[in-house]
């Protein structure tokens, strides 16, 4: 049976989810010896970066799966999984799925406090975690048993997993969690139908050049790792998940495993855009594929001229040099990114532009009473579409407060223009109103600061108020060789608005460290206004 048959049965199965994509590969016999997924560390008897095969996921997820029947868990039982590396997180999703559980999947490098007060608001029957994540929590209470080591879960006979359970369309299959770069991370909520309504699109279309193998660069507890995985079992992709983000671990990787396509946030093509890429072999690449937060055009730029793409021209399909990117926008509760724009070397749609809408989302523009605003016009964006998650676990407050007329409020601040495409220029919280109509957006203020300044890497700003009074400071992650005397304030102040520029204090060089990170690599601008607030009382 061809790949494209099997793509199209998969998209025809009206019982087909989140939860039973590999059971159902298994039970068709679709491409059972084909490589499927590969992972960086070792895992239950399978050394690091040896591929799997589908049937050799399948025995590792059954035995998985066993074991956890055995400790008792079953369907509807919430179980928090705190893994270091991107195989354990992978497989505990997969056996719990098996088992009709719900994972709640935990980012390892949230704070060990605010892991165990997550724990504990999700009101889990049991934590799943490794060595490493039993230290980090012993002086915690999650109100939750500790199970079996992860790594001790794959000792079961596979025979002895029970038959796997069949999901409804609604049937909560997952809960991963917001970034919380505001303090304690939001439990979203993914059932069997929605984590799997952009896969099904996807499978209804020709196979995207770049997808035939991919490299995750994301955080293994994201929804978006979990829609990669049942993305690359339905399509017979190669996936490879790795546990660390850096963006030296993903250059070293591309080389070392040559992929077609690389997946990741924001903060990756941060961190990529950062090193010399002229001296790596990148050739492989064909696509960058983003999704959570929208790229910025200096770093997108920098990608697509590195790596290869095939092209159509009057001599045939032929190789030339130059990638492709894709940038949109998403969130967890989104479900997947609703919105897509290509761009390579020859394109020019920047400008924080996210692209136009996929077919599966209908956003709008709202205005601040649920009003639709017009093209042109600054609002908060607010979408429907099959992806939307199911709401916030034990939180029905927080659920119903996002969601206005059938249409989920995503806390991002964006216009439409004419010809459909829509941009984003902030998060509502990180904008200052600086009155007559005047707003300052930070991350659209990012973006021109990095264009005007070339030898800036990255940069953050940050906006208080105090006393009817906007301050604004500028801080700057330089590129390496970039003289950090260099006074660039006049060129940060041309770059911006002229009400925006009047609120610049200072432009001031930092250190990576001094800037405070979320879990998944996000600014935590919240902190910084703390900070910055905290110092101007005290001066």
């Amino acid at each position: 049976m061809t790949p494209k048959t099997v793509r199209a049965r998969l998209a025809a199965d009206p019982a087909l989810g989140a939860g039973n994509v590999l059971t159902t590969v298994v039970a068709n016999g679709f491409g059972l010896d084909d490589p499927s997924l590969t992972f960086d560390t070792d895992v239950d008897g399978f050394p690091a970066w040896q591929p799997l095969r589908v049937r050799d996921v399948d025995r590792l997820v059954r035995s998985r799966a066993a074991s956890l029947h055995g400790l008792g868990i079953g369907r509807r039982d919430p179980v928090a999984v705190i893994a270091t590396s991107a195989a354990d997180t992978v497989l505990a999703f997969l056996a719990l799925a098996r088992l009709g559980a719900i994972p709640a999947l935990i980012n390892p490098r949230l704070a060990p406090e605010t892991a165990a007060l997550y724990v504990r608001r999700l009101r889990a029957v049991a934590v799943l975690t490794d060595d490493a994540g039993r230290a980090r929590l012993a002086s915690h209470d999650t109100d939750a048993p500790l199970l079996a080591r992860l790594a001790d879960l794959g000792s079961a006979d596979p025979a002895d997993a029970p038959e796997a359970y069949r999901h409804h369309a609604d049937d909560p299959v997952a809960i991963t969690h917001s970034s919380g770069t505001t303090g304690v991370p939001k439990a979203v909520v993914h059932s069997h139908s929605s984590l799997y309504a952009a896969i099904n699109h996807r499978l209804r279309m020709p196979k995207a050049q770049g997808t035939e193998r991919i490299l995750s660069a994301l955080p293994a507890p994201h929804v978006a790792t979990l829609i990669a995985v049942n993305l690359a079992l339905s399509s017979q992709t190669e996936l490879l998940a790795l546990s660390e983000q850096t963006g030296s671990t993903a250059l070293d990787t591309i080389e070392r495993w040559r992929p077609t396509g690389v997946l990741g946030f924001a903060a990756t093509w941060s961190d990529l855009a950062r090193a010399d890429l002229t001296g790596r072999d990148l050739d492989s690449v064909a696509l960058w594929w983003n999704t959570g937060d929208c790229a910025h055009e200096a770093h997108i730029r920098r990608l697509v001229a590195v790596g290869s793409r095939l092209v159509a021209t009057s001599a045939g399909r032929v190789r030339q040099p130059g990638s492709m990117f894709i940038d949109g926008l998403g969130s967890s509760e989104m479900g997947h990114s609703h919105f897509f724009i290509t761009h390579t070397t020859e394109t020019n749609r920047y400008g924080r532009c996210i692209g136009r809408a996929h077919a599966f989302a209908d956003p709008r523009v709202l205005g601040p009473d649920g009003e639709e605003l017009p093209d042109g016009q600054v609002g908060e964006l607010g979408t429907k579409s099959a992806t939307l998650s199911l709401g916030y676990w034990n939180d029905s407050v927080t659920t119903y407060r996002t969601r206005d007329r059938g249409y989920f409020r995503t806390g991002d601040l964006v216009y439409r223009d004419q010809e459909g495409y829509f941009y984003h220029l902030d998060r509502l919280v990180d904008s200052v109103d600086l009155g007559d109509g005047a707003t300052l957006y930070t991350a659209m203020s990012e973006e021109r600061i990095l264009v005007a300044c070339p030898d800036v890497a990255d940069c953050t700003v940050v906006a208080v108020r105090r006393d009817d009074v906007v301050a604004t400071d500028v801080l700057l992650q330089l590129a390496p060789g970039a003289d950090p005397a260099a006074d660039r304030t006049d060129r940060v102040r041309a770059a911006l608005d002229d009400r925006v520029a009047a609120t610049l204090r200072k432009v001031v060089v930092v250190e990576d460290r001094e800037i405070p990170l979320g879990p998944t690599g996000k600014v935590r601008k919240f902190q910084l206004r703390e900070r910055y607030l905290a110092a101007q009382g005290a001066s």
